[in-house]
């Protein structure tokens, strides 16, 4: 046996989060790209074989990713030097032919398994990638959310996309590629924690899968997850943190001899700041500073939106305003498009784009009351609130009840009235979820598209919200009990 030190850093879902901050009542500086950097650069130096891997959502988040459609992102990301990067679903914010783009922008590989050009059965991306170090020898494969699919927002390319099975993708490749030298094989997922617990359960002991590193889902471990003999890992979400494997690989047996994973914080306590990245990001921030540092509005206190599966007061306020602006019964606001826990008091232009960076066509539709039953079930249900689900916020005069023991809807009301099945009720969604009404909704757009008028009411949906918060002063909300959980 010749054991050999390999240290696998791995970071998902950094969403833009570019610099540090402050919590209250601490007095150290958390999180930012800054002190990331210096502490993948201390480990580089300290450890005699050392990766750094990021499983997808490099994107969106921040008001200089959108400024600059990605492309800072990828020159900061380039800075980082990663050694290896798989796609998530927001690397196709932008549209397909922009990621093609950004790819090229990259010096490191962008790995993705699944995704193919359906007229020819091929690849759109290179499905793998092979690292030495130290004599042995890394097999990487990249597996994506089928989430992507919604977010591909041209219909003519995205008819010659399909996304194809994560577990039968995996077997292909490591059958043809996983040879006597491959020592340790990895696989780069953005598909979420449940997923990749699925995906483990399905992988044949054959194929040899040592590791699953994952995001989408923003899961913080505690440790490692051990299913059908794989490890699976993920590192929540922004920089306030990295994962780490330290792992001892059998070149013999080509297996994990021994490892040990800690979830790392980053702040000032464990890392120094890189400050000729902090250099390259401050020129990116004062383009967009100068344009962005208007004031739009003032709240009457901070509002909060610390989770996607529950009602939270920014969400409120966020469907009320949209609610009260399309003149609809209903707002959907998809939770996962807030990108801010907390807005206000003072909420400034560059602060509503970053919290806001999907800028979305919204659509009115009429629908039925028990169709409108049927949406809050689909919803609500407990399977969607796993952090792998759609999730929404609702405008005031909506209130649902959903009972997780019996796995049913047990009251709706809209306008202040119990929903009627025959009635009818105007609902508005934005262009991403109306694209996966289906999935998203438990309704096709075909049904929404044959229920009734329709119309698209605003093709941008932070247009709509900048005016109205100019117009609303002073605004403030809470929890209601509009989605209740019994």
């Amino acid at each position: 046996m010749k054991p050999v030190p390999l240290t696998i850093l791995h970071s998902n879902d950094m969403h833009g989060d570019f610099t540090a901050e402050m919590r209250a009542g601490q007095t150290t500086l958390v999180g930012g790209l800054s002190l990331l950097s210096g502490y993948i650069n201390a480990v580089r130096a300290s450890e005699r074989n050392v990766l750094y891997v990021v499983a997808g959502d490099m994107l969106q988040g921040s008001l200089i990713d959108s400024e600059y459609r990605g492309a800072s992102t990828i020159e900061i990301m380039n800075y980082l030097a990663p050694d290896l990067v798989t796609l998530g679903n927001h690397e196709f914010d932008y549209g397909l032919p922009h990621m093609l783009f950004l790819e090229r922008v990259a010096n490191f590989p962008i790995v993705n398994a699944n995704l193919y050009i359906k007229k020819y059965n091929k690849r759109l991306m290179q499905p793998y990638h092979i690292i030495q170090k130290d004599g042995i020898e890394i097999l990487f494969i990249g597996i994506i959310t089928e989430k992507v699919m919604a977010g591909l927002n041209d219909s003519q390319i995205a008819s010659f996309i399909s996304l194809e099975d994560a577990a039968s993708e995996v077997g292909r490749i490591t059958n043809a590629y996983k040879h006597d030298d491959i020592d340790l094989t990895v696989l780069l997922t953005h598909i979420g924690y449940e997923s990749d617990v699925e995906l483990a359960s399905l992988l044949r002991p054959e194929w040899g899968v040592d590791l699953i590193i994952g995001g989408h889902s923003h899961t913080i471990l505690e440790q490692p997850t051990l299913v059908n003999g794989v490890l699976i890992a993920q590192a929540g979400v922004g920089t306030d943190q990295i994962g780490r494997f330290d792992l001892i690989v059998d070149e013999e047996t080509n297996r994990i001899a021994d490892y040990r994973w800690q979830l790392v914080p980053i702040n000032t306590d464990t890392a120094t700041p890189d400050r000729d990245l902090e250099a390259f990001i401050d020129s990116f921030q004062e383009v967009v500073e100068r344009k962005y540092n208007t004031v739009i509005t003032r709240f009457a206190q901070a509002l909060g939106h610390p989770r996607r599966d529950v009602e939270t007061p920014l969400g409120n306020l966020i469907a009320d305003a949209l609610a009260e602006s399309t003149r609809v019964d209903v707002m959907l606001q998809g939770s996962g498009a807030i990108r801010f826990k907390e807005l206000g008091p003072l909420v400034t232009l560059g602060q509503l784009v970053a919290c806001f960076p999907f800028d979305e066509a919204l659509s009115r539709y009429t629908v039925t009351g028990a169709q409108l039953k049927r949406i809050f079930g689909h919803i609500m249900r407990p399977e969607n609130r796993t952090g792998e689900g759609e999730c929404y916020q609702v405008n005031r005069g909506v209130r649902a009840v959903y009972c997780d023991a019996e796995r049913r809807l047990r009251e709706l009301w809209v306008r202040g009235a119990a929903v009627e099945d025959a009635a009818t009720y105007s609902l508005c969604i934005s262009a991403y979820h109306e694209k996966s009404a289906a999935a998203f909704l438990g309704v096709s757009l075909e049904e929404l598209l044959a229920s009734g008028p329709h119309r698209v009411v605003s093709t941008s949906l932070r247009d709509v919200l900048e005016e109205y918060l100019r117009a609303h002063q002073g605004l403030n909300a809470a929890v209601e009990g509009r989605l209740v959980y019994v």
